[in-house]
């Protein structure tokens, strides 16, 4: 949290993250998370968000990509995404 908040004083278009979720108590997550798209949607915050949390990431994200072995396997509309049921099956457990 204290590297995310030392980024946003810098005031930056675009903030980058890499497994935001990894290590922190779940309430504590969905705080995080819930701050990160109100500042998408107040101030036009760009997000670029690397996340295994596959459920998570397509829930708060407009835009996703699927990654396997290095490589783009999918890419579209997250709400896309989460219906298909390649990805439902592979990352969100149905």
């Amino acid at each position: 949290m204290l590297a995310i908040g030392r980024a946003l004083m810098g005031r930056p278009r675009c903030l980058m993250l890499d497994e935001p979720s990894l290590g922190i108590a779940p309430l504590l997550v969905e705080t995080i998370f819930t701050r990160l798209v109100d500042l998408n949607r107040e101030r036009g915050l760009t997000l670029l968000l690397v996340e295994q949390n596959a459920s998570l990431a397509l829930k708060v994200s407009d835009y996703a990509y699927v990654l396997e072995t290095g490589h783009i396997h999918l890419e579209g509309p997250s709400s896309e995404l989460k219906n298909r049921p390649e990805i439902q099956a592979a990352y969100l457990g149905h």
